[in-house]
Formats: C-alpha cells, sequence, structure tokens
C-alpha cells in the first residue's frame, strides 16, 4: 500500500482502503458486545451501592445516644478495616486455588513483593479515605441524615474537575450541564435545612457546617479519583491483591489515629470495643461491604457512576429516616431530589455521549478524506508528470536527425 492506495500484485489495478464509515460500524458492533456485559456489571454495582450507601446515615443514627457517640469513630474505622482486610486474604486464596496451569502464582513472595511496589500509590487514598471516615461521623453531629446524602452528591463537580485534570476525562457540554443541574438540586434540598441559633462542639452551626462541608466534600473526591488511578494503571493486578494493600494502608492510618487518641486522652481510651452496640457491629459490616463494592466501581465502572448511584440512595434514606426517626420529608427534599433524576438521566443519555462520538467520528471522516484526496492528487500529479514526460520525449526523438548506417 502506498499513499493511502493498494495495489493488486498481479493485475496492479489500484484499489481505495475500506472507508472510515466501514471501520466505525465495525468499532461499534465490537463496543455494543462488550458494554452489554459491562452495562448487567454496572446495574448490579449500583443496586447493591444503592441499599449499603443508603443504610450507612440510618445505622450511624441509630448509633448515637444522646446526639453524640460513646464511641471512638476512629475504632469503627479500623475494625472496618481489618473486616476488609480479611475478606481480601479469603478472596485472594480462593482465586489463588482457582488458578490455571502456567500462570503466575498470586502467593508467591516475588509476586506479592512487584504487586507491592507497583500499587505503592494506593497509600495516597487510603490516607484520604481514613480521614473521610473520621468526617462522616462529625457530618452526622451538623445534619440529619439525608442532607448527609445530598451534600455529598456535591463530590460530583469535584470528582468531575478532578478527573479531568488528572486522567484526562473528557466530558461534552451536555454532561456538564447535567452537573450544574445537579448543584441546583442539592441547593434547593439545602434551602433552610440549618436551625437557627443552633450550636455544635462551641462553633456557630452554620460555620462549623460549612467547614466541614468543604473537607467532606473534597477529601473523599480526591481519593475516588487516586484510587481509580490507582486501580486501573495496573489492571492485569488481582483486584483482591489491590485491596489487600489498599486496605492494609487504611488499617494502618486508623491505627495510628487511634494512637494518636490514645496519647491525647489517656490509656483507657485504647478499648476499640469500648461504647459499641449490635447498631454499630451493624455499621462495621455495611462499612466494609460498601468500601468492597467501590473498588469494583473504581477499576471496572467509572467514579462518576459510584457517585449517582450514591444520590439515588438519597431517596432510600430519606424515606427510611422519615420511617425510623421521624424526620420530616419537605417540598425542597422531594424537589431537590427530583432535579437530581433529571441530571443523572441527562449525563448518561446516550445524546451527551453520541454528540461527542460524533464529533469525533466526523474529525476522522474528515481527516480520512483529505489523506485520500491527497493520495488522489499526487496518484493524479504523478500520472500527469508521465505523461508529460512521455509527450517530450516524443517530440524529442521526432526532432533527432536519422544518422547514417
Amino acid at each position: 500500500m502506498k499513499n493511502g492506495i493498494a495495489e493488486c500484485s498481479v493485475c496492479h489495478s489500484k484499489l481505495l482502503p475500506p472507508g472510515s464509515k466501514t471501520i466505525s460500524r465495525a468499532y461499534d458492533d465490537h463496543k455494543i458486545r462488550v458494554s452489554s456485559k459491562q452495562r448487567v456489571l454496572n446495574v448490579l454495582l449500583v443496586v447493591g451501592d444503592c441499599m449499603l450507601v443508603g443504610l450507612q446515615p440510618v445505622l450511624v443514627y441509630m448509633s448515637k445516644v444522646d446526639g453524640k457517640f460513646n464511641f471512638s469513630p476512629i475504632s469503627v474505622n479500623f475494625l472496618t478495616e481489618i473486616a476488609k482486610v480479611i475478606f481480601a486474604i479469603v478472596m485472594l486464596l480462593l482465586q489463588a486455588r482457582h488458578q490455571k496451569v502456567g500462570e503466575k502464582p498470586l502467593l508467591s513472595i516475588s509476586t506479592f513483593v512487584q504487586a507491592a511496589r507497583n500499587n505503592v500509590l494506593l497509600a495516597v487514598p487510603a490516607l484520604l479515605y481514613a480521614i473521610n471516615n473520621y468526617l462522616k461521623f462529625t457530618m452526622q453531629l451538623y445534619f440529619n441524615p439525608a442532607t448527609v446524602k445530598m451534600l455529598s452528591n456535591l463530590k460530583v463537580l469535584v470528582i468531575a474537575i478532578l478527573l479531568k485534570m488528572i486522567m484526562k476525562r473528557r466530558f461534552s457540554i451536555i454532561q456538564w450541564e447535567a452537573l450544574a443541574l445537579l448543584l441546583i438540586g442539592i441547593s434547593v434540598n439545602q434551602l433552610r435545612s440549618l436551625p437557627e441559633g443552633a450550636t455544635a462542639i462551641g462553633i456557630p452551626l452554620a460555620t462549623g457546617a460549612y467547614v466541614c462541608t468543604v473537607i467532606f466534600i473534597t477529601v473523599p473526591s480526591m481519593a475516588s479519583v487516586f484510587n481509580e488511578y490507582a486501580l486501573k494503571s495496573q489492571y492485569d493486578t488481582s483486584i483482591y491483591l489491590q485491596n489487600l494493600f489498599l486496605y492494609g494502608y487504611g488499617a494502618i492510618f486508623n491505627f495510628l489515629g487511634i494512637l494518636g487518641t490514645v496519647i491525647y486522652k489517656g490509656p483507657g481510651s485504647f478499648d476499640i470495643l469500648q461504647g459499641h452496640s449490635r447498631a454499630t457491629m451493624f455499621l462495621i459490616l455495611n462499612n466494609a461491604a460498601q468500601g468492597i463494592l467501590s473498588s469494583f466501581f473504581f477499576k471496572y465502572a467509572d467514579t462518576i457512576l459510584k457517585k449517582y448511584s450514591s444520590t439515588v440512595a438519597t431517596i432510600f434514606t430519606g424515606i427510611a429516616s422519615a420511617a425510623l426517626f421521624g424526620h420530616v420529608i419537605t417540598m425542597n427534599f422531594l424537589l431537590g431530589i427530583s432535579i437530581v433524576f433529571i441530571s443523572m438521566h441527562q449525563f448518561f443519555s446516550p445524546l451527551a455521549k453520541v454528540k461527542d462520538e460524533q464529533q469525533q467520528n466526523g474529525n476522522l471522516e474528515l481527516s480520512n478524506a483529505k489523506d485520500t484526496r491527497r493520495a488522489n492528487d499526487s496518484f493524479i500529479n504523478m500520472a500527469a508528470g508521465a505523461n508529460e514526460e512521455a509527450s517530450h520525449r516524443g517530440e524529442s526523438d521526432d526532432r533527432t536527425p536519422l544518422l547514417p548506417r
């Protein structure tokens, strides 16, 4: 093939290569077959995440006694990480037993050391998650469970910006508009949600709440993006082995937090089981299951999908908190949820992606058309040059005198 034109080796006829539309259709068919399996996985992840994330604020609220926690939130986080480490080890052993002959053994020391070096970046989201898990309990001192879930949805916008900056993720204009709608829906729900004149931890509620809200939004957003980047950058590594490192780092950071609490409050606070109840045990199991499910989101799906699924969980949280604790579901909450659902539908609508894909395909077709035109022009120029040279040779032959024999 020369200059984009194929030439038959037998008859030397010129053949144009397949058009970009043909290649695009073949790629789209392949993408549809792959995405059908991915779609089933996404549905299962979203359903499980909605149940776990929606139940979490309710369990946290049930764990409070007279508006306070009788246990150390850091101890809950530490026990949660230990539970996730145990799960990762069990699943890693099961995966190693079902390895095929010839595959690199998962339980060898060399594999473990190499994977530990390649996945050292997981320490960054582990530290951020340790901070965020403590903030979850602090937020419960300011807001009711449904409001906490609505506030957490603000992370979507921060995550989108971080994905664009760190992972070079591209979003269409329609998707940015959907994110703006999400902020509007959250703002509608937050109208008059703070009781006037109330205080907590000695700080005016408005000031303390908004400071915690900013930290509550920024820290987990960075953790989610770094976690997705770290997991997908080592895609061939077993997810259970990656989870073992992630949860191991998390357990270490939370244990350091417990040691800091012991230094600050005294040896009596070292009892990590002090003040725990049946509700806190369910909370630990729920947090562990939620963290395990999140790792599958970040490696096999998308961080934005994870946060939007948490948005759907807001309905369950609002209904459960109203039924169990008598919290009133206001008109602002209903309007906010409606706008959030419109935002979610708009963000994942095919129109939001097709427009961008069509633009890319159009640019590809235009580029291919220009290349084909250049190839044709060069071929025509070559043919014209050959004809012109032949004509010059003919004229020179006519003008050359015959030599005597």
